[in-house]
């Protein structure tokens, strides 16, 4: 979703670098002698994560572990793509750079293994967290929109339901690659939090969706145990970053929705 919006730099896939393989991750860096390492692979979907705790470690915190010893070994930025879901979601207010990370599932443990890895390694990185990230269109969009769009989609489909009780910062893929190419510019270092400005719950970004694409349909709100999956949601994932990046949340999907979605 990320890779995607990238213009810029060696791009790889899972089928060229696979990154929990530490020879091969080591190969391809001594061979490219990168100056800044854009660390994007990531086991992303959280009842997947919940199921097969393994794999989500395997990827995110030993794919992690790999590329930060490959980073170090060239001396090499590593930016780092992590996530608001480090944290518990106890907190009534955004999350800042400076919030403690204690995570409640197992996805959220493996980002945060990733982030302490790296900082144990390394002095030259940034860790960018984002949150309910989207982007990448009908072809690489796996997630909440993709998601939204397929009832859209169905005829038949009156109405569609979206927790109102959990809480973010939605990052639009394009807008953090140009945030991370102004941070790269600068030779920043250390944690940001790198979502698009403002918050809400999913019901809010739902509504937007319907009101672009097909405003016909009703959305109603729900509470988590409506769904009853897997992860745990924490209720709130929300950020606040020490520095202004990326414009608000709305106006990043409308874009979306107009550019990549629309017409159904």
């Amino acid at each position: 979703m990320v890779g995607s919006y990238i213009d810029f730099g060696i791009k790889t896939d899972r089928d060229t670098l696979d990154v929990t393989n530490l020879e091969a991750v080591m190969s391809a860096v001594r061979k490219h002698q990168p100056k800044v390492i854009l660390h994007l692979a990531a086991l992303t979907d959280l009842d997947v994560a919940e199921k097969n705790p393994t794999l989500a470690y395997h990827i995110n915190t030993i794919g992690t572990y790999n590329i930060a010893l490959a980073a170090r070994e060239v001396k090499a930025k590593l930016v780092y793509i992590s996530s608001t879901g480090v944290f518990d979601g106890t907190k009534k207010t955004p999350y800042t750079e400076k919030d403690v990370p204690n995570p409640k599932n197992y996805y959220g443990h493996s980002k945060f293994a990733g982030e302490l890895i790296i900082q144990s390694l390394l002095k030259d990185y940034i860790i960018a967290r984002g949150c309910w990230m989207f982007g990448g269109g009908p072809t690489l969009d796996k997630k909440f929109i993709s998601k939204i769009v397929a009832q859209l989609k169905n005829p038949e489909t009156k109405e569609i339901k979206a927790l109102n009780d959990v809480h973010g910062s939605p990052t639009f893929g394009k807008d953090i690659v140009e945030a991370l190419k102004k941070l790269i510019l600068k030779d920043a270092t250390g944690i940001f939090h790198l979502t698009n400005a403002g918050n809400c719950s999913r019901f809010d970004v739902a509504k937007i969706i319907v009101k672009v694409l097909k405003p016909s349909v009703k959305v109603i709100g729900v509470t988590g145990d409506y769904f009853n999956l897997p992860a745990k949601r924490v209720t709130n994932e929300s950020a606040t970053s020490r520095v202004s990046l990326l414009r608000p949340w709305q106006e990043a999907l409308e874009e979306y929705l107009k550019s990549e979605w629309s017409p159904l």
